[in-house]
Order: C-alpha cells, then sequence, then structure tokens
C-alpha cells in the first residue's frame, strides 16, 4: 500500500478517530505525507517520527497496539453503556483493525531513504483478536485513561491523573488489622457488584486512615478499582463525575480526606446530597470514602449552641448527624503502648532494623515523647531515622 493510500485510509478512521490527536500518530502523518523526491523533507520527517516513537518505545507495531487498547471510543462507550453494539459498527471495527494491524508493519525500510540507519522495528500482531479478548478484560483494565493510571484529582471539573501515585502498600501498614479489615470488605463488595457502603474512617491524626485508603486503591487496581481524590471545595463536583462514570466498567472510590465542615458552611450540603444515595448523585460502580479527625465532622462552637434560631435543636441535630449518613464508620484510635510497640517492631523487621527490642522500644518511647505521642505516624518516622542514621554510618 503507498503512502498516500495509508494516509487517506488513517483520515478516514471513524471509531478510532481520536489517534489522529496522537502525536506519534501526527509525526506519522507527516511522514507519510512527504514529498518523496524531496530528500531534506523526507529525512526531517522520517528523524520527527522516529524521534517522537522514541519517547515510548522503538517498537511501532506494539506502541500502535496499545494506543489502540487503551483508545476510548465511540464503540467502547456504546458498548459499556447499552451492551448491544450495531452491526455497521461491528463491520467499521473489523475493518478499522485490520488497517491498523497493516500500518502497524510500517518499517524504516519502506521509507524510500536507503541511506538512513532502521530506526524502529516492527512484528506482526493480530490487532483484531488481541482487541476482542481486552473488550473481555474492559471490568479490570478499563479503557481510555483509566486504562493507563489509577489514581486521579479534579481540575476545574476534569479528571487529571496522577502520575507517581503514594507508592503506600497494605503490607507496609501494622496494627489496627481488624479496622483496616472492614474497610477491605466493603471495598472487595464493591468490585463484586455488590451493595457496598460510604465510608467514614475517623480518629487521631497519624493512625493511618489516609494511608488505609491508599493502600486499598494500590492492593487492588489489578482489578478494577480507581481512585479519585476530591477536595472539600470540590464537593460540588460530583454528581457531574459519577455522572460521567455511571456506565464505566470499572469500579472507583471517591476520596475526601480531612473532611470538616463549619456549621455555615455551603459544601455540607453538597456532600449530604451525595450521601443520601439517590439516583443522580451516585452510581452503583462507585463508593466515597472519607477521613476525618472529627467524630461528627462539623467544628462545633458553644455560640452555636446559644444562637438565636428558633428550631436550633433541630438544626443542630441535622448538622451532629452527617456521619450516620456514612453507612461504614471506622475508628482509629491513637494505639496504646502495646499497640505502639508491636506496630514498631514489625516496621522495624520491614525496614532491617537490627536492635535489641528492650533499646528498640526505649528508643521508640522516647521518639514518642518528644513527636507529641504515640501514632502509626510517629513509629514510621522513628523507624525511618533509624534507617537514616544506619546508613550514613
Amino acid at each position: 500500500m503507498t503512502h498516500d493510500m495509508l494516509r487517506i485510509k488513517l483520515h478516514s478512521l471513524v471509531i478510532f478517530r481520536d489517534l489522529l490527536k496522537n502525536p506519534v500518530l501526527e509525526k506519522l502523518d507527516i511522514l507519510l505525507k512527504a514529498p518523496t523526491d524531496d530528500i531534506f523533507a523526507l529525512s526531517s520527517a522520517y528523524g520527527a517520527f522516529a524521534a517522537e516513537l522514541f519517547r515510548h518505545t522503538t517498537n511501532w507495531s506494539q506502541f500502535l497496539l496499545d494506543a489502540v487498547l487503551e483508545d476510548e471510543n465511540i464503540y467502547v462507550q456504546s458498548l459499556c453503556r447499552t451492551h448491544l453494539t450495531d452491526p455497521a459498527m461491528e463491520e467499521c471495527l473489523s475493518k478499522e483493525l485490520s488497517f491498523l494491524q497493516q500500518l502497524s508493519l510500517l518499517s524504516p525500510e519502506m521509507i524510500e531513504l536507503s541511506d538512513r540507519p532502521a530506526l524502529w522495528y516492527t512484528q506482526s500482531i493480530d490487532f483484531e483478536k488481541t482487541y476482542r479478548q481486552r473488550l473481555q478484560e474492559l471490568p479490570k483494565r478499563g479503557y481510555g485513561i483509566f486504562a493507563r493510571y489509577h489514581v486521579f484529582t479534579v481540575h476545574n471539573g476534569e479528571l487529571v491523573p496522577v502520575r507517581h501515585p503514594d507508592p503506600q502498600s497494605l503490607d507496609e501498614l501494622s496494627g489496627y488489622e481488624e479496622e483496616r479489615g472492614k474497610v477491605i470488605a466493603n471495598t472487595q463488595a464493591l468490585l463484586a457488584g455488590k451493595p457496598a457502603s460510604n465510608v467514614l474512617l475517623y480518629g487521631d491524626a497519624g493512625t493511618g486512615k489516609s494511608s488505609t485508603v491508599k493502600a486499598i486503591a494500590n492492593a487492588f487496581a489489578s482489578d478494577g478499582l480507581r481512585l479519585i481524590e476530591v477536595k472539600k471545595a470540590q464537593l460540588y463536583q460530583i454528581p457531574d463525575i459519577v455522572e460521567r462514570l455511571s456506565y464505566n466498567p470499572l469500579k472507583f472510590i471517591l476520596f475526601i480526606d480531612d473532611l470538616s465542615f463549619s456549621s455555615n458552611d455551603n459544601d455540607f450540603s453538597a456532600l449530604k446530597a451525595i450521601l443520601e444515595g439517590s439516583v443522580s448523585s451516585r452510581g452503583k460502580n462507585l463508593a466515597i470514602y472519607a477521613t476525618s479527625n472529627r467524630r461528627h465532622l462539623i467544628k462545633e462552637s458553644f455560640a452555636d449552641r446559644d444562637g438565636d434560631e428558633i428550631h436550633l435543636a433541630d438544626t443542630m441535630q441535622e448538622l451532629l448527624s452527617l456521619s450516620a449518613r456514612f453507612g461504614l464508620t471506622v475508628t482509629f484510635s491513637r494505639p496504646d503502648k502495646t499497640l505502639y510497640a508491636h506496630i514498631v517492631e514489625n516496621l522495624a523487621v520491614l525496614y532491617d532494623i537490627e536492635l535489641p527490642l528492650d533499646v528498640l522500644m526505649t528508643k521508640a518511647e522516647a521518639f514518642a515523647l518528644r513527636a507529641g505521642g504515640r501514632s502509626p505516624r510517629t513509629a514510621k518516622q522513628f523507624i525511618e531515622q533509624l534507617k537514616a542514621q544506619a546508613a550514613d554510618q
């Protein structure tokens, strides 16, 4: 197939039309339209395409296949929304996959530059078979941006991937096994398509509430779990986010960290509506996980109690009942001496700290006293300090 014909077919894509926006495909388009009798233009386009490809790989066939598999196109969106496909769309999909497979075999030798080195290589891959297999794996692997990342934030109403998320793992967390077990069980229910609760993790600072949520997101990413961190000021955007995710085959945790309100906070009503679980505010593939140092989430003052509102008692009851709207509340209390020792010992093993147990605990207690009290965070800071000191010796 000539360069002109490849380019015509490339620009005729319907289902995979967004591939034309891919920087590598943009450079390929320039290469395909470069005049073969203009050595300068052809050489420039050749180098530009290879340089852009090299940002990812030297395997052109695999790069194009990955772009196809991760493409958030009209076919996969329709399939997830209706679980049905149109015969015309099926035929279009097969033809485009056949063309893209052919395009993936474009080798340096096919570019009429005999004196240039072969800067990329190709391999024979069955695009349609591989794509059909990926469709079967959508509930765990996802598509589009969700196939590449598993942690997201919200910016101007749009989901933005976190390219380097906190690598916290469950194995690194010690103590609070019963508390974490409840959150894990709820998450597994969500992944299994069973009824799952919104979860409030509350308790003292540094007890591992946020770390628990992040570790769970990392542990179950390969099972189809995605984490979206939402700031309190972005709560009003959640209904729109939920609507966009409602047909997605993956499962989502909307994570609100360090949640609290003042009594006249406008964001209070937004969260209350979401937790009511109305059809418009929450999908079956999503749960809200929030952490807070406050049991009742409201920064209540004596002035609030002595206010002049006629139905003050009803208002205060509404404020204080917000936490009850979470289906599951898990308490992370500050550890006592025994639990603190358990956490320190486990972390010492994890970090390969070799000290007599009595010496280790004497140092750990002294460190906790200076740090303002015992907590898992304090224990981790202590062990990391010991590890750093050992490395300097």
